[in-house]
């Protein structure tokens, strides 16, 4: 009788195609399932999954976790919520390429555009690569999660040009060079190439992928056409004329250079219903041209936390608050806000989004005072204390000495009908999670838990089984991600098993996780009961996180698809 690694008995496979869910065992031996059926074979290990459903692992295909990866081989707390396979790189930005005199110039558009901490890069990293193939050498070390990297744009430019890449386009010769740099990246295995039309630097300057032209980013998509890679471009969401303008070049590229390209964010807001709706048109027309160009869109609403202590991007359209924020030592923001004259000019200039204030949160403090404050909005606070909701809330921040935090919730992306319909789109791809980014303005975990429980389960926008597809097999094939994405004999064991009655995402609550004594936001999975990667149990809801069996994917083998 066959001897098994692993069986999982009783579930309710729901295997990535889209077809219906059906009961049956899965067999795995080694890294592979090797049968789904009735298994009559013993296992040195088995899950009972009696009423649960049994799904390829979850792929999330925007992240930055790129960082967390040297210290957190789990990618914490994605992998919990499911997901075995995560693509990093994104918006430009990589942490390879990178010669070492470049370092503190990457990290300073981390924390600029990912809102990740100096601090967490100090005392979290050791500096001991510079090429791709380095860095990926060093984040196998450990690894519990799949991770697809990509490689950022801005950074081939500072590898090529050093400080020019922040000054000109390149000429003819440097882009030679930048096509030579992007081979060795997927050769050394970068799942594709990842640029930005709208980030800025440390400095509130374009990052170096936004100096270059055309021609240059033509040269990089023909190198991506000779291995079948992606393009990941973060366009000019805010604008639907542009954004329509990007995705009609990406689609000249997807058609030129036999390629699939995605596009993020595309949020779906009150005030924005026409505009991503024309995005949506153009987007068919140009896959109906034979083109593909995904636009990402996430699940969750746009909720934003912040603090005086860090630059949110909440406050990017308000340049006195930004300015002071960005650049200001703590000592000096206080002075800023505590300054009668200067606190007018500021609150003065706060009234461009009057409606917003009163109706933010307040979530945490520091002092014994403050604490009856919680969960109160501020609206509610300022009648207390007899005051405005802006006036309220730079008084609680100068109090807190900067620590107090605030939550503006459901700003957006929260029409569960609409959202609902665009995530149901069939030229629609799931993402733009930003898991491992913005720690302290949002929790970027538990997109899929609420994929489940409130497009699925609550509002009934997508079946079970289309929820499933759409973030596994659907991610797998746009991203060129073979033997993964389903259920088959034969494929990587990649497994997610959950509850479909209780899955869901948890609160949002503040972790002192980070290196240097750093917090972030997270959220626990509920209802996600077992998560195997590579064949091996990686995380389970008693046991918590287990095996390190991840790998960097597709994997460097056969990558070349043309001369």
């Amino acid at each position: 009788m066959t001897m098994y690694d692993l069986v999982i008995r009783n579930g309710n496979i729901v295997d990535g195609s889209g077809a219906p869910a059906y009961k049956a065992d899965v067999a795995v031996k080694g890294n592979r399932i090797v049968e789904i059926g009735t298994v009559a074979g013993a296992a040195r290990e088995e899950i009972d999954a009696a009423g649960k459903v049994v799904a390829p692992g979850f792929i999330d295909p925007h992240t930055h976790f790129d960082a967390q990866l040297l210290w957190d081989g789990c990618a914490k707390p994605a992998l919990s919520h499911g997901v075995t396979t995560i693509v990093s790189g994104n918006c430009s930005l990589s942490l390879a390429p990178l010669k070492a005199k470049h370092r503190m110039k990457l990290v300073g558009m981390f924390n600029q555009i990912e809102e990740m901490p100096l601090k967490a890069f100090k005392e979290g990293v050791v500096w001991d690569w510079e090429t791709f193939s380095e860095y990926i050498s060093r984040i196998r070390k450990g690894l519990a999660i799949n991770v697809a990297p990509l490689v950022g744009h801005s950074v081939i430019r500072l590898w090529v040009m050093n400080d020019a890449a922040m000054e000109r386009t390149a000429t003819d010769a440097e882009i030679a060079e930048m096509q030579g740099v992007l081979r060795e990246c997927l050769e050394a295995g970068a799942v594709g190439l990842s640029t930005s039309y709208v980030d800025m630097d440390e400095r509130l300057q374009p990052v170096p992928s936004r100096f270059a032209d055309a021609r240059e980013v033509d040269a990089l998509a023909s190198v991506l056409g000779e291995y079948g890679r992606v393009l990941q471009i973060v366009p000019e969401f805010y604008d639907a004329d542009l954004t329509i303008a990007r995705l009609d070049q990406l689609a000249e590229t997807s058609l030129k250079y036999n390629i699939p390209t995605t596009f993020s964010p595309l949020f779906l807001n009150a005030d924005n219903v026409d505009a991503v709706a024309r995005v949506m048109k153009r987007v068919d027309e140009q896959f109906a041209r034979g083109a593909r160009v995904w636009p990402q869109v996430q699940t969750r609403p746009i909720d934003i936390s912040f603090s005086f202590a860090v630059p949110s991007l909440l406050f990017i359209r308000f340049p006195s608050w930004y300015h002071i924020m960005r650049f200001g030592t703590p000592k000096e923001i206080m002075a800023a806000f505590a300054d009668t004259e200067n606190r007018k000019k500021l609150i003065q200039e706060a009234e461009a989004l009057a409606p917003l204030w009163p109706n933010l949160v307040f979530r945490h403090a520091k002092t014994d005072a403050n604490q009856k404050y919680i969960g109160q909005t501020l609206a509610e606070i300022a009648k207390q204390r007899g005051t405005t909701p802006v006036d309220a809330m730079i008084d609680l921040s100068l109090e807190e000495e900067l620590d107090a935090h605030f939550l503006a919730s459901s700003m957006g992306h929260n029409d569960s009908d609409a959202v609902g319909g665009l995530l149901n789109h069939p030229h629609v791809h799931i993402g733009a999670s930003d898991g491992g980014a913005h720690i302290l303005s949002f929790s970027t975990y538990g997109d899929t838990g609420y994929l489940f429980s409130h497009f699925v389960r609550d509002v009934k926008a997508m079946s079970l089984e289309s929820a499933v597809k759409k973030i596994t097999s659907d991610t797998a094939a746009i991203w060129g991600i073979p033997e993964r994405g389903l259920l088959q004999a034969g494929y990587v064991a990649d497994i997610t098993v959950f509850d479909p009655a209780t899955v869901k995402r948890g609160e949002e609550k503040f972790v002192n996780d980070v290196p240097g004594e750093g917090y972030r936001y997270v959220r626990d999975s509920h209802g996600v009961e077992t998560v195997i990667v590579g064949g091996g149990v990686a995380w389970t809801a008693v046991d918590g996180y287990k095996e390190t069996c991840g790998e960097i994917l597709p994997g460097a083998e056969d990558r070349k698809v043309a001369a």
